[in-house]
């Protein structure tokens, strides 16, 4: 000890620091082509922040945590707690990740640690995970890859339950906001709020609807793929890589989806906007019911008010047309009052003259005559007869009686005409091949139409049936066809009139009879009105209604088993007498009997036709 030599203290050099570092960052950055910087100029930077700041941006120094770590399992570790950077994790920058491995580099470097005395371990190699943490999280793109596989992330989707639907809100805009991290768009729309615009939700679930995510898996690769030997080594595990990037890829979008899905499952925005559609769905709708309604409240009222002018304008019609047809019916009645006074002044004038005749005979034909002129001249005419016979007395009243009979003449001649018209070359012929027509076939025909009037079936082969059984024809058998054709020229020709007007003059005249007190009807008859029937004491006027009502309600009364049922019955109408009733009565069997006849026939007829 004696020979020890006593340096002194000031001899001693100061103390120098040198930095020693591995050469793999600076291989990988030339590799990558990112730019590493060197731990000496990170070491040497002096630390700007307060010890207090340190503390609470980083994690507290934890040696047991480090020293539990396992270099050969750094793929498995936290570099973000390795590096004390738990608290912020990725939202660390750049200058709070070269912080923080500086702290740790100052701390847990060996040389430090031999420094403080420390015994270094060949098994307490922890530093090794330290550097890692800082070459994964110090280059940007080694960082993203673990970034997007970060352990403390939460993949969650939140279930749907009546929970969330309630607490939508509270539930949801915090899963937003932790995945908004992997958008590759910026910025990204908040969920909001239930007050949010309509245009601000549908611009938010458009845009995760399309959610592009930069989150990637090559940070779980197996193998490297660097340590394939050969070419095709290498490209094999780059295959194999990439299809188990890509399967996570695929999981992880449809983590995305599942996740809006169900928010806007249960977003009672979109519930309400959509009760919103539908509310005016449902309004429009009904205001197009409402306008369809009105619209044709509209035009029932337009047509009803149509309608009720329509109506008005009828009533007015009606009412003049009435009004019209009043004047005309009492203009008509003036005239019928008028015609009436004439001619009863007429008739009295001439029985005071004793008829203007010179004999009996002619008294009668003259009364005949007279019935004539009333029945035929118009009130103009028998005023200005009646003025005549003041001053003429017989001459003009024999004047009259020719003008009669030659208006009578005239359409006796008509009527001939009538059934002459249209003849063939052939005799005895008439239009279309067929015989003339009888004076008695045109009574059967007259007689027939009012017995079968409009609407009975098959009309004309009914009557043209009834005037071939009741004419004795032979072989001129009338048709249908033929029926109707003259019965259009009986009812275009004055025949029918006629007829009325010989049937009154013959009512007058027996009417005169009886009030002279003459019943020999017969025997003073002229000979215009002669008939064998009228030789036999039976009446040739027509059976009016009155006398036919007569007629049935006596039938009633007595039947066929009263003793002198005729002559009572004849006793019931007093303008009748005993032949008059059972010619009748005939008449009418025999109309029975032909209409039964005729109808039979035409229903033979149709079903041969069928």
């Amino acid at each position: 000890m004696d020979d020890a030599i006593d340096i002194p203290v000031s001899s001693i050099s100061k103390l120098a620091r040198w930095n020693v570092q591995c050469v793999g960052p600076w291989f990988i950055g030339h590799w990558e082509g990112q730019p590493v910087e060197k731990a000496e100029d990170i070491c040497l930077q002096e630390d700007s922040d307060s010890e207090e700041e340190l503390t609470t941006k980083f994690d507290k120094d934890d040696v047991q945590y480090l020293r539990g770590l396992d270099p050969k399992e750094w793929k498995d570790q936290d570099h973000y707690a390795v590096l004390g950077l738990s608290k912020m994790r990725h939202k660390a920058t750049e200058e709070d990740i070269k912080k923080a491995y500086r702290m740790k580099v100052l701390r847990h470097h060996p040389d430090k640690r031999k420094a403080l005395g420390e015994e270094i371990r060949p098994d307490d190699d922890y530093f090794t995970c330290i550097t890692k943490a800082w070459e994964i999280l110090g280059n940007p793109r080694s960082r993203r890859s673990f970034d997007s596989v970060d352990p403390e992330f939460d993949d969650g989707v939140p279930s749907n339950n009546e929970n969330s639907k309630t607490n939508f809100f509270e539930i949801f805009a915090p899963v937003f906001e932790l995945n908004a991290r992997w958008s590759e768009k910026r910025p990204v729309p908040k969920l909001g709020d239930l007050n949010s615009s309509r245009d601000a939700v549908e611009e938010f679930y458009a845009f995760w609807y399309n959610f592009e995510s930069w989150r990637e898996y090559s940070y779980l690769d197996e193998e490297e793929k660097e340590k394939g030997q050969a070419k095709e080594e290498r490209r094999w595990i780059e295959k194999q890589n990439k299809a188990a990037r890509a399967k996570l890829k695929k999981e992880e979008m449809s983590r995305i989806r599942l996740l809006v899905d169900t928010a806007y499952a249960l977003d009672p925005r979109i519930h309400k906007f959509k009760q919103d559609d539908k509310d005016r769905k449902l309004a429009a709708k009904q205001a197009k019911k409402d306008a369809a309604r009105a619209r044709i409240e509209e035009e029932e009222r337009r047509a009803q008010a149509a309608d009720e002018e329509a109506r008005r304008i009828k009533a007015e019609q009606e009412a003049e047309e009435k009004a019209k047809q009043s004047a005309l019916k009492a203009e008509r009645d003036a005239q019928k009052k008028a015609l009436k006074v004439l001619r009863t002044a007429l008739r009295k004038l001439a029985k005071s003259k004793d008829y203007y005749a010179k004999d009996k005979e002619e008294t009668v034909h003259h009364m005949a005559s007279l019935e004539k002129i009333c029945e035929s001249f118009q009130a103009q005419e028998l005023d200005n007869l009646i003025s005549r016979l003041a001053t003429e007395g017989r001459d003009a009243f024999v004047a009259a009686v020719n003008e009669v009979e030659r208006r009578i003449e005239e359409e006796r001649q008509a009527l001939m005409d009538v059934s002459k018209r249209g003849s063939t070359s052939g005799p005895g012929r008439s239009k279309g091949g067929c015989a003339p027509w009888t004076p008695e076939e045109l009574q059967l025909l007259i007689k027939a139409v009012n017995i079968f009037p409009a609407g009975t079936n098959q009309r004309w082969e009914v009557v043209a049936n009834f005037i071939n059984q009741h004419h004795s024809g032979g072989a001129n058998a009338r048709s249908a066809k033929e029926v109707l054709s003259k019965a259009k020229d009986l009812q275009s020709s004055d025949y029918t009139q006629n007829i009325l007007k010989v049937t009154a003059n013959k009512k007058a005249y027996n009417n005169f009879e009886k009030d002279k007190g003459n019943v020999d009807i017969g025997a003073a008859a002229s000979e215009r009105f002669d008939t064998p029937a009228e030789q036999q004491g039976v009446s040739m006027a027509p059976w009016t209604a009155t006398e036919q009502q007569l007629l049935e309600q006596a039938l009633k009364t007595y039947p066929s088993t009263t003793p002198e049922r005729w002559e009572k019955i004849a006793e019931c109408i007093p303008t009748r007498s005993k032949k008059d009733c059972m010619r009748r009565y005939k008449e009418l069997v025999e109309m029975v009997k032909a209409k039964k006849a005729a109808q039979a026939a035409a229903a033979t007829v149709g079903q041969k036709i069928k």
